[in-house]
């Protein structure tokens, strides 16, 4: 019996382990970007991975619109900071209901407040919600995108794999972080950003295909952007 209960007491050690680093990552992150949220729109980071983040994300909406017929859709971008990539894509007459999600109150309240000075205020929405326990019903939008913030989150595979359960049949997921499998990028991500934002993964190019298929993905593309702040990006649809 004595190995029996040494294993057990083993396992609930490193749960408890793993329950404390989870929550640590996450007060950490939160700690970090509340600082940061009146002056992440002027951060010097826009013109690196922001600014290419959206515009690769508004390229990939655009193409799968066109591959479905220009249909309305429903959005989420998880990880909003202050919501600028819905702002820009709230101009979209095809959107219908926009909503950025965010783990950081002074974000959210920075993304409400751009969201209530829009013009289309009326299809915005800012929520205050964690990345790995998405707050709404099954199927309830068409496109979830993720950009820049995945490497802060503890369950990486829990949070693709709820990115797919709020995702309607033929729903797209763009997903974007750093791009850490080269020289440069282990320099930036693996070894400054971990030094300056610390408790980070950023997850490399075959660790995410496995956790995007395992999710349930039918299709998976992923390129390489950037050369001195190179960006993985993720973009993987749904079976109709």
């Amino acid at each position: 019996m004595a190995p029996s209960i040494q294993q057990s007491d083993s396992q609930e050690s490193l749960g408890t382990h793993t329950a404390a680093r989870s929550t640590h990552m996450k007060q950490h992150a939160r700690a970090h970007f509340e600082s940061w949220a009146l002056s992440y729109d002027r951060s010097r980071l826009n013109e690196l991975v922001f600014y290419p983040s959206v515009r690769a994300c508004q390229e990939e909406i655009t193409r799968w619109q066109v591959s479905r017929g220009d249909k309305p859709f429903r959005m989420i971008d998880v990880g909003c900071g202050t919501g600028s990539l819905l702002a820009l894509l709230a101009r979209d007459s095809r959107a219908e209901l926009l909503v950025g999600l965010d783990y950081t109150d002074a974000m959210i309240r920075r993304a409400a407040e751009k969201f209530a000075d829009s013009e289309y205020a009326n299809k915005l929405r800012a929520v205050r919600g964690d990345s790995e326990r998405l707050p709404f019903p099954d199927r309830s939008f068409d496109v979830v995108t993720c950009c820049n913030s995945f490497h802060h989150y503890p369950h990486q595979a829990d949070a693709v794999r709820g990115f797919r359960r709020v995702l309607r049949p033929g729903g797209l997921l763009v997903l974007i972080d750093g791009f850490r499998d080269n020289v440069i990028g282990w320099l930036v991500f693996d070894v400054g950003v971990a030094l300056v934002e610390k408790h980070v993964h950023h997850a490399g190019w075959s660790e995410l295909r496995k956790m995007i298929i395992d999710a349930g993905f039918a299709e998976l593309h992923q390129r390489k952007k950037n050369v001195l702040a190179p960006l993985l990006i993720n973009v993987a649809q749904v079976a109709d």
